[in-house]
């Protein structure tokens, strides 16, 4: 499948990629930062058109989602690729790999149509894209909306954010309901993601504000690089000033994986988040992944 947006016309055939900020200058029979939109003789390839590597049922709240469609399944889609490098990225086994070698070959050629039978098939309410990030499946994972929308079945996306205006103007009003990773403020994205901040803080305020979308937000903490309360005051300042104070929050706790060497987030430091957002009048609160005394249904008292 080619791919969508891109451009040609430079030196010994290389491409542009210019679906996220990073505007990968690929060589022929290379792959850009992702590892799944390849060069083939001049043209952009998308590698990851109907061959999903995750399907996987799931409650909605482990997208997670509370305050959409609430007690209800999705079908949950993934391929492989990512277009940040997160070095504690916490699903690394499919984000930091592309469709070559023993893997790829096994996956299924599964079309949107039969994504949205096997939704249906499943009972579930709604499709999502989730597990690395949806951006690098754009083509893909827009058939996967489309498709599910016309059998009126809800549309999620679980991302990065990381994404430029032209595609997220495509990709994003396809969606009913979002989880966006905000993973931490100052050099943040630049130190540990290889990537930048205001990207995608405009992706969140353009789904929630100009398209009115279901918008939650997930602030991974990670003891020593973005748990302090300048980084946390940041955060909610931007929250409340540029998404309301209605907008739902996940702080969730870090735990040792992708060879990151940082420790395990103690629950205080999620719920001391928790209690600085209440603070700021923020009112629809989670604990992500703790389930703690003090915490009713992930949700701070």
């Amino acid at each position: 499948m080619e791919a969508k947006f891109w451009h040609g016309g430079l030196e010994q055939n290389a491409v542009q990629c210019d679906l996220c900020p990073r505007r990968c200058v690929i060589a022929e029979g290379r792959t850009g930062f992702c590892h799944v939109r390849r060069n083939r003789a001049g043209r952009l390839i998308a590698e990851t058109w109907e061959r999903p590597a995750a399907l996987q049922v799931d409650p909605i709240e482990k997208k997670p989602l509370a305050f959409y469609r609430p007690g209800t399944r999705t079908f949950s889609v993934g391929t492989f690729g990512c277009n940040l490098g997160c070095r504690f990225c916490q699903n690394d086994h499919l984000s930091r790999h592309g469709m070559e070698g023993v893997e790829a070959a096994k996956l299924p050629v599964v079309s949107a149509a039969q994504i949205v039978d096997l939704a249906c098939r499943y009972q579930c309410e709604s499709v999502a894209l989730t597990y690395n990030e949806p951006t690098v499946f754009l083509e893909y994972g827009m058939a996967i909306l489309q498709a599910a929308r016309e059998r009126k079945l809800g549309t999620v996306l679980v991302s990065n954010g990381y994404i430029e205006a032209a595609p997220r103007r495509e990709f994003y009003p396809l969606v009913e309901a979002a989880n966006i990773d905000v993973k931490g403020f100052g050099s943040f994205y630049e130190s540990l993601c290889s990537g930048t901040l205001p990207p995608v803080l405009e992706s969140c305020r353009y789904f929630k504000r100009e398209l009115g979308g279901h918008l939650e937000i997930t602030n991974l903490l990670i003891p020593g690089c973005n748990d302090s309360a300048e980084q946390l005051e940041a955060f909610l300042d931007w929250a409340a000033e540029e998404l309301g104070v209605d907008t739902v929050l996940h702080f969730s706790a870090y735990f040792p994986a992708g060879g990151f060497r940082a420790p395990a987030t103690p629950a205080e430091t999620v719920l001391r988040a928790c209690d600085m957002a209440a603070a700021r009048g923020f009112e629809r609160i989670l604990t992500g992944n703790l389930r703690l005394r003090g915490v009713a249904g992930g949700g701070r008292k």
